[in-house]
């Protein structure tokens, strides 16, 4: 079984290898710092679908500023205007929108409530729409200059569904004349950069929208890098051959002067999900047997060296406004001094004796290098209360299949808790519900169904929040989930920097204002 010390020797390893490649890949296309202003970004991912904005590539398109959506969230998940700049509900299913007027696609066509219209319908007639659109049936059509939005089902949420980067909208010459054809973006956006080449798997390149309707950039442009490789991201920063960098790993923070690296508080959780399905974790005795004996600090320190937080529940800090909603605050949620076993979680199992010989198989995957490296620290944890713990760490599509079927007794996962809509209801219906579609827990609990239907069906704001953190006060209370760790992500940015957004749901990057002075 792998130590506490051999964990942390392996990110040293790496932390002294594999350089080359992406260090040539940033070398390849960086400029000297000639003062030109142009920001040169170093990005963890290259496009999964060829920067096709109904997919993950849309968040791209939205963290260079090319491309916009009707509406935009604030740190409390609430919507804002972007292209849209007011909407309101007429009955229980439709929503019209007003758009912003003098608003040009970067190929010069004007933006307009037909074109609104059809870029929402394409989305949501697709061979596989954006994933924000997922139950929801809608409709759309304009209604002289506004933009008139149905549903089939009341939907509360869909301000916010419009802010996701999944559904920008792009120029109607953006689109093909088939469902099944490529969505084309260069050229094509709103924003405040206009994307000029897309060069595959190795960068982008962006100039100024000089027309913008709102505030013009300050940099001439940005010249995008994909490096996977994160000793060659955080080379880069050293180097100062990258002006703003995604993602500098753990490993190489070390390495690299303080004074260049942020870090940002993510929505984003590690989560230990126990299986309800069968034995032994069908008994909610030692679901908090198992929640009592992890110990969180430990896993935090060794694995995350520090960067993580301590898991308070589900909803981390990344979260504002969720601790003040909470019977225990901020205090940490499991462990043996932690909140559900001090009595401060109102509900909250007691645990049991663990029987001598209880085996459980416990999952995880290397995708995510520190849910690798947290398996035999929480293996040991979980045997010091009695358990016996086979171990199983996999890529993903090796697990996922399995771990959704019930064949585990334990999952170590990472899952962002807060997804294309900015609200957690979905995250809580897909992984806790009883119909859930990423219930790994398999967990069939009325209350809990009761208190996420009610939590869906709220309107947003006060209601709305009172409602989910009722509902995850009721998950937590099964035991089915224990969180482990709120993650961060370390966002690296060169001397000279200023205005690069340190957004936790990693929408926001290159703005307006940002600038870089050499």
């Amino acid at each position: 079984m792998s130590t506490p010390a051999s964990a942390v020797t392996r990110r040293q390893i790496l932390a002294a290898l594999g350089v080359g490649a992406g260090a040539a890949a940033i070398a390849s296309c960086s400029r000297s710092s000639s003062g030109d202003g142009r920001i040169r970004l170093a990005m963890f991912h290259a496009p999964e679908s060829k920067l096709n904005p109904l997919t993950n590539d849309g968040s791209k398109l939205v963290r260079w500023s090319c491309a916009e959506s009707l509406t935009t969230l604030n740190a409390d998940g609430d919507a804002q205007e972007l292209l849209a700049t007011a909407w309101k509900r007429e009955g229980e299913t439709t929503w019209r929108l007003t758009l912003r007027e003098g608003v040009t696609f970067h190929d010069g066509t004007a933006l307009s409530a037909e074109n609104a219209a059809a870029a929402l319908t394409f989305a949501a007639t697709a061979a596989k729409p954006p994933r924000v659109l997922d139950g929801v049936k809608l409709t759309a059509k304009a209604d002289g200059k506004d933009l008139l939005l149905t549903t089939a089902a009341p939907d509360p949420l869909l301000p916010q569904r419009l802010s996701s980067p999944q559904l920008v909208i792009l120029s109607p010459a953006a689109y093909p004349g088939s469902a099944d054809g490529a969505i084309d973006p260069v050229g094509h956006g709103t924003g405040a950069f206009i994307l000029k080449q897309a060069n595959g798997s190795s960068g982008a390149t962006l100039e100024r929208n000089d027309t913008y309707w709102g505030t013009k950039a300050t940099a001439p442009g940005i010249d995008v890098t994909y490096v996977p490789d994160g000793a060659a991201r955080a080379n880069a920063l050293r180097t100062d051959t990258a002006d703003i960098v995604e993602a500098v790993p753990i490993a190489q923070v070390g390495n690299i002067d303080k004074n260049l690296l942020h870090e940002i508080a993510t929505p984003r959780t590690s989560t230990l999900y126990l299986n309800t399905r069968s034995d032994p974790f069908a008994d909610p005795a030692l679901r908090a047997a198992a929640r009592n004996a992890v110990d969180p600090a430990a896993l935090i320190k060794t694995v995350f060296e520090g960067h993580a937080d301590l898991p308070v529940g589900l909803l981390g800090p990344a979260v504002p406004w969720a601790a003040e909603l909470r019977a225990w605050k901020k205090e940490t949620y499991p462990g043996a001094t932690g909140a559900a076993a001090t009595g401060k979680v109102p509900g909250a199992t007691t645990a049991g004796t663990v029987p001598a010989g209880t085996a459980i198989t416990l999952a995880s995957y290397t995708d995510r290098p520190e849910l690798g490296e947290m398996v035999p620290l929480l293996a040991q944890q979980l045997e010091a209360a009695g358990f016996k713990v086979t171990q199983d760490v996999r890529e993903y599509n090796q697990i996922e299949s399995e771990a959704l079927a019930g064949k585990f007794h334990a999952v170590l996962v990472s899952r962002s808790t807060v997804l294309d809509s900015g609200d957690a209801v979905a995250y809580m219906t897909a992984d806790f519900s009883s119909s859930g579609s990423y219930s790994m827990s398999g967990l069939h609990d009325e209350t809990v169904d009761a208190a996420i239907s009610k939590a869906g069906a709220a309107e947003p704001g006060d209601e709305r929040r009172k409602a989910i953190m009722a509902a995850e006060q009721a998950i937590l209370v099964t035991g089915a989930a224990i969180p482990l760790a709120h993650e961060r992500v370390i966002q690296g940015e060169a001397a000279g920097v200023t205005g690069a957004e340190r957004d936790p749901n990693e929408r926001a990057l290159i703005t307006s204002t940002t600038t870089v002075k050499k």
